[in-house]
């Protein structure tokens, strides 16, 4: 059944825990989204517009997925750490009708409304911000009834434009009544074996204008599954929530992993994790020391998949990777994967190429840009996001790095992704970025920018250290030429590196080959 089903039945179990703290039973959840539609509604909108959100993480952007997926809406979550004109763009391009903020937001939110224009014409904010109704003015005279009119909406999450502006992908409103979509929609879990039950409880733990943050919220809200929310990454405070609300499943990314097997003994060892059943985590190659450590401290409940905004994808059981350590899965059932060469040739097992990846339903197209969508396919209907790999003899496939972060040095075909690894085994090394700089002899060269743990200086001494570490460990021509050291290097809040700020400033004026 789907969320709104099982809280008409069952309106009495604890549905959301909001960072404050505030706990939301289902009924509670359901009311909202219903007096949210009723209103969103009223103000005109209609199947097929589009829903802007800047929210914070808790009940507030859960509330309007709900009611998007329901009212037959677009839900456009927009990362609030974007610029004024950034955000612009978002509205313009996504052809916004509605944006839905908080107050503390403001800063970037009412520039980017006004030079957005009249076409946002429902604006409402959480809190006080000029020329935007109050939230709770706007719902206020409307019923918690659940509406008459109901259609399927979903989600438009904008890539995060790595080059040249960001896009939406999106997908066609599918015919079905949305119970039935969020139905089918919360079987996604079944790729992992997390059953139906309110006695499972999520912990969200990265910001929602992500993809998988929408995906494993929206699809566990559906399964019947409370959500913790946290309104910022802490390692220890993760590990309080899990003991306290006993969470059984979460999504994370490798960079959560390394911080918290970074905590002192003393404080991994106060909190109680054991009801974890599945931790799933994706979005980078996750280093093979980080995930046996993980294993070894939370036990065989570390699940990986891969996948894209654009669709997927791949799973590996505790058990695949154990089997295959480093590997990130085999196909779903609906999905198909390959791997091919620069001419298009499927590559043979164990020879890296572009993977390429095909789903059984849902394809996708980027909104307003026909030329882009058309290079991401090929002829049979696959779809690649430039990420390089292999799959082995048994089709397990395993990632090397993105193609746009490949090192060509010396016609040498260099994987940042697996010096980082090495080079994050040190015990001093907080975190690392690995890429390539101009050289005029080998066409590129390998630089590490290292970020120490707190406490340690990042100085010869630890650069010494660190490059004798990898001695061993990394061939050769795979060493870095240049390793310095930064307070902090430049992540979004699920841990995703934003290495193009590190990389572009050394190739401003000239061409990279990839």
């Amino acid at each position: 059944m789907s969320f709104w089903q099982h809280a008409q039945q069952d309106p009495g179990y604890l549905a959301v825990v909001d960072p404050s703290g505030v706990e939301y039973r289902s009924g509670e959840l359901l009311a909202r989204c219903n007096q949210l539609l009723h209103a969103l509604q009223a103000a005109g909108l209609q199947r097929g517009d589009v829903i802007a959100c800047v929210l914070p993480n808790g009940v507030a952007p859960l509330t309007v997925l709900l009611a998007a997926q329901q009212g037959g809406f677009y839900y456009v979550p927009i990362n609030y750490r974007l610029a004024p004109p950034e955000i612009a763009y978002i509205l313009n391009d996504s052809e916004a009708t509605a944006i839905i903020t908080h107050e503390r937001f403001a800063d970037v939110v009412a520039p980017a409304v006004a030079e957005a224009g009249a076409s946002v014409k429902t604006r409402v904010a959480i809190g006080a911000l000029d020329g935007f109704v109050n939230y709770d003015d706007f719902v206020a005279d409307h019923p918690t009834t659940r509406p008459e009119l109901l259609s399927t909406g979903l989600a438009m999450h904008y890539t995060s434009g790595t080059t040249g502006f960001p896009k939406g992908v999106k997908r066609s409103l599918p015919d079905a009544d949305p119970d039935l979509a969020a139905t089918l929609g919360a079987m996604f879990f079944g790729l992992f074996g997390i059953p139906e039950a309110d006695d499972n409880v999520h912990l969200s733990t990265s910001p929602n204008y992500h993809t998988a943050v929408t995906l494993f919220a929206g699809n566990s809200i559906h399964a019947k599954h409370g959500i913790v929310y946290m309104d910022k990454w802490d390692p220890a405070e993760a590990l309080r929530l899990i003991e306290t609300y006993k969470c059984t499943h979460t999504h994370m990314v490798p960079t959560q992993f390394h911080r918290m097997l970074q905590l002192p003994e003393t404080v991994k060892t106060q909190y109680d994790v054991s009801s974890m059943k599945w931790a799933i985590h994706a979005a980078a190659p996750c280093p093979i020391d980080v995930k046996r450590k993980m294993l070894d401290w939370w036990g065989p409940v570390i699940w990986e998949y891969y996948g894209a905004t654009e669709g997927g994808g791949t799973t590996a059981t505790p058990e695949d990777w154990l089997k295959y350590p480093g590997t990130v899965g085999s196909p779903w059932p609906i999905s198909q994967v390959k791997v091919t060469d620069d001419d298009g040739v499927v590559c043979a097992a164990g020879e890296p190429g572009t993977v390429w990846m095909k789903m059984g339903s849902g394809d996708f197209e980027y909104k307003g840009d026909k030329s882009k969508t058309a290079k991401s396919h090929d002829a049979e209907g696959f779809f690649t996001v430039g990420d390089m790999g292999y799959l082995n003899e048994d089709g397990f496939l395993f990632l090397c790095d993105r193609k746009s972060d490949m090192i060509i040095a010396g016609g040498i075909n260099i994987y940042p992704a697996e010096i980082e690894a090495a080079i994050l085994e040190h015990p001093s090394v907080g975190d690392v970025a690995v890429f390539g700089i101009p050289d005029d002899d080998m066409g590129e060269q390998i630089k590490a920018i290292v970020e120490p743990v707190a406490g340690v200086a990042g100085d010869d001494a630890l650069q010494a250290s660190i490059m004798q570490h990898i001695q061993g460990r990394l061939a050769k021509f795979k060493w870095p030429r240049t390793l310095e050291f930064s307070d902090e290097l430049p992540r979004e809040p699920t841990g995703k590196l934003l290495k193009r700020k590190l990389r572009d400033p050394y190739w401003e004026g000239r061409d990279r080959a990839i």
